[in-house]
């Protein structure tokens, strides 16, 4: 099995590719913004699994140059049989914001996955078969004050993930779309810190896979 993960420093990813890894060798392609982290949890993947293939990407999700690049090159070394999209930013407050600030959680929630899922939609029509897996959130479906920014793009995931399934039925390629509730992960430490309950992420990374 061969499986793109794209924000692999996601607590959710990192888990799922735990999993994966349980059931079988695998081939993963993991794909995130911080190199350093994206190393570590490489490294732990391959010591958790010598039979597997892991092999790592960096760059900036907010390049189109790079996004293309990145799915162009992981199809052309072999089918793809999952495509999981994962990343995501959420600042603490997202009341009395800068416009870049603005523009950039709305870029990096939901414009720039977006754009990885319609690359991948490009390659998979054409092979009829694969999956697409796009992790959005419960966010997207009541906003609050403190995180309208981020629910509003995750609402834009919802409604695009519908359409793109739309589009998609009857070619061979499934559009799955994850929604997970609060999640014990750094993205949601200042809920946790208020006392919010949070759901394990090993138990969301398992509903998940």
């Amino acid at each position: 099995m061969k499986i793109v993960v794209i924000g692999a420093t996601s607590g959710i990813a990192e888990h799922c590719c735990r999993l994966w890894l349980v059931e079988q060798p695998a081939e993963l392609v993991l794909v995130a913004r911080d190199a350093a982290k994206l190393d570590r949890i490489a490294t732990d993947l391959r010591v958790r699994s010598p039979a597997s293939t892991v092999t790592t990407m960096q760059g900036n999700f907010l390049d189109n140059a790079f996004i293309q690049r990145v799915v162009d090159g992981t199809v052309a070394s072999g089918p793809i049989d999952i495509a999981l999209i994962a990343h995501g930013w959420m600042p603490d407050n997202q009341v009395g914001l800068d416009l870049a600030t603005c523009e950039e959680i709305l870029d990096v929630n939901a414009v720039s996955p977006v754009l990885f899922a319609e690359a991948f939609a490009a390659h998979f029509t054409k092979a009829g078969r694969g999956t697409i897996a796009i992790i959005g959130s419960v966010a997207g479906d009541v906003t609050r004050k403190t995180n309208y920014l981020y629910g509003a793009s995750k609402a834009l995931l919802t409604r695009y993930a519908q359409g793109l399934d739309h589009r998609l039925l009857g070619s061979g390629v499934k559009v799955v779309l994850i929604k997970p509730g609060p999640t014990d992960t750094p993205i949601t430490e200042q809920l946790k810190a208020a006392g919010r309950r949070m759901a394990p992420v090993e138990d969301v990374g398992r509903a998940t896979v």
